[in-house]
């Protein structure tokens, strides 16, 4: 009789070893979870959810803005749908402050992605915090994008 105590003991132990090995879901953030409301003297300051996801995997559902000159490697999504006009706007573009620059994986850093109409369901790691890229454009937010992320979204050349 004393065996079953020592069963129910390692199975208690085999569950929480499965459990530790599970891949965690990825956080669900959405666009209004970034910045305090309503914006205060300060300006915009960030939530104390997006600084806890901030290099954690998370699933944000956006709308990839539509570029006149498309990026290799990256793209931008936006709480709503927004053309932008960089021959004509310059710096002065019409982008919301929660604008999330896409990163693809290394191996797709050439790869230009086709606008996507609609809203797109992104998962990725999240990234916050000031980052310049090679064009001077600096962003606050960034979603890197795992390996297989883009395996079934096509192409555009």
């Amino acid at each position: 009789m004393k065996l079953l105590p020592v069963l129910l003991a390692l199975s208690g132990l085999i569950a929480t070893a499965s459990a530790t090995h599970a891949v965690a879901a990825p956080l669900e953030l959405g666009f209004g979870d970034f910045f305090v409301q309503p914006i205060g003297p300060r300006g915009l300051e960030p939530t104390a959810r997006l600084l806890a996801a901030s290099g954690h995997e998370v699933r944000l559902v956006g709308f990839m803005v539509q570029r006149e000159q498309a990026q290799p490697g990256r793209f931008l999504l936006t709480p709503r749908p927004v053309a932008m006009a960089e021959h004509a706007d310059g710096e002065a573009d019409d982008l919301p402050a929660a604008t999330v620059t896409v990163l693809l994986p290394e191996g797709q850093r050439t790869r230009v992605v086709a606008h996507q109409a609609g809203p797109l369901a992104l998962t990725g790691r999240l990234e916050y915090g000031p980052a310049e890229d090679e064009t001077g454009r600096v962003s606050w937010l960034r979603l890197r994008l795992a390996p297989d992320a883009l395996a079934a979204t096509p192409d555009s050349h």
